[in-house]
């Protein structure tokens, strides 16, 4: 009897060890996803008019832009058209390699071509992403070039904790900027090219018979707002630039890291009411100097935005912090690579241009969804197929079928692997929510159309 009690209180003990390693395995875990997420969230809310720091939390850390990456490759489109280089009627060649990129994209066949003015729309609003590849492709001959150019042009204005790897802000662990950099940003498409700045105020444009609509919500919804510019990965989580005038006042507010589209959103209305009161309504010169290209030293920002005179609730990050997108696809995020980590914190806080970034030797060390800027993670599934091309087919079918029901969506297939064979799931983007998406795959079965929505 002893002996069987004994067993029975050893088996117990074993099962609430056993139990109790596993309760704080998960509490590990869970908390290193909770860590892991919020290191991205990053804020700055500068005074436009003169420069000052009104509000800084993260601003310096090291964060993935996502689309914001398009500010730059606006900049320099703008930059050519000022130049005369480019016309707004310029036809944009697309390659195979622009039109085969992943969503969001304004969808234009190999082969085929658009105006300046349109590919610039379809990267305000849409965040079109072979729209982006194209135009690098034409102003710097090559993406890989381009991304030079933009890094180049980033160290000229003054964000030196900048480095580009590409045109759109797709993944890529050596495509990094901090929230600073993009306020900096922010206020040089202004000053240097208003004429051409109320690009970024458009909702929608038509693309043919096609509406295209925006995805930046506060155009309308807060007084002053007239730009700039969203954006969203997975790694990156939702941001946000935003130029804000009224009565004389301006801001430039940056919200990067956010948990979704609606709370970024809602901080960043938080950051321009808070802080549109206290900027300034007088002016003192440009706050950015203007490049001139063809000089042999390149000018430098003539006012660095302030970094020591802001109020900053929270306590601001390591300098050689870096974030590290998590293994993939995951609920709970992974341990950060230390490679990575490491390799990451050795490097000095400016960083030319030519000796940037030298990514993970791990591929999985970038997240791979291939998404940009999508206002939020829902999709509808419409079909998955081993052939990429059939795959494609049924989008095609679909969106034919479904015009209404589709007409804000992007169709594009995302690889899986199963039993050793890659198959294609083919997928609509663009819903703002899990409503939006339960909504559209309601109506699609209306018209006998099979889907489901899922959360990517």
């Amino acid at each position: 009897m002893r002996k069987a009690l004994s067993g029975i209180f050893s088996k117990s003990a074993w099962s609430f060890r056993t139990l109790a390693t596993a309760a704080m395995a998960a509490t590990f875990v869970l908390t290193a996803a909770n860590v892991s997420y919020a290191a991205r969230d990053a804020a700055i809310v500068v005074d436009a008019n003169t420069g000052k720091t009104l509000y800084a939390s993260n601003a310096n850390a090291r964060r993935y832009p996502a689309s914001l990456t398009k500010m730059m490759t606006l900049y320099l489109t703008f930059e050519a058209l000022a130049k005369g280089k480019i016309t707004k009627s310029t036809q944009v060649p697309f390659s195979a390699n622009a039109s085969a990129e992943p969503p969001t994209k304004l969808g234009v066949r190999k082969g085929s071509s658009v105006s300046v003015e349109t590919a610039i729309l379809s990267m305000v609003t849409k965040s079109a992403n072979d729209s982006s590849t194209a135009m690098a492709e034409m102003l710097g001959g090559s993406e890989a070039n381009f991304a030079q150019m933009m890094t180049a042009k980033a160290r000229a204005l003054g964000m030196n904790g900048t480095v580009f790897r590409n045109a759109h802000g797709l993944p890529n662990p050596g495509q990094f900027t901090t929230a600073r950099d993009m306020a900096t940003l922010g206020i040089a498409l202004r000053e240097h090219y208003p004429q051409y700045y109320d690009y970024f105020s458009q909702r929608s444009f038509m693309y043919g018979r096609q509406r295209i609509n925006g995805h930046n919500r506060l155009l309308g919804r807060i007084k002053g707002v007239d730009g700039i510019k969203t954006g969203y990965t997975r790694a990156s989580g939702f941001n946000l630039v935003s130029s804000v005038a009224v009565d004389g006042r301006r801001l430039v507010a940056v919200v990067m890291g956010g948990t979704s589209g609606a709370s970024r959103d809602n901080q960043m209305a938080k950051l321009i009411n808070a802080y549109l009161p206290k900027a300034s309504k007088r002016g003192g010169g440009d706050l950015i100097a203007k490049i001139d290209d063809n000089s042999p030293v390149r000018a430098l920002a003539k006012v660095i935005l302030p970094k020591r005179d802001a109020p900053t609730p929270d306590s601001r990050p390591d300098a050689g912090e870096v974030v590290v997108a998590s293994a993939a696809p995951a609920l709970v995020a992974a341990p950060e690579p230390k490679k990575a980590v490491a390799a990451a914190a050795s490097e000095p806080a400016d960083i030319p241009f030519a000796q940037a970034y030298v990514e993970p030797e791990t591929a999985h060390a970038v997240d791979p969804v291939k998404t940009a800027s999508l206002p939020s993670g829902w999709v509808v599934q419409v079909a998955s197929s081993p052939s990429k091309s059939d795959a494609e087919a049924v989008l095609d079918k679909t969106t034919r079928q479904a015009r209404t029901v589709l007409a804000d969506a992007s169709g594009f297939t995302m690889p899986f692997s199963k039993g050793g064979v890659t198959y294609f799931r083919a997928r609509f983007s663009g819903f703002d929510n899990q409503t939006a998406a339960l909504k559209a795959c309601n109506a699609l079965k209306k018209k006998r159309i099979e889907c489901f929505a899922i959360e990517q």
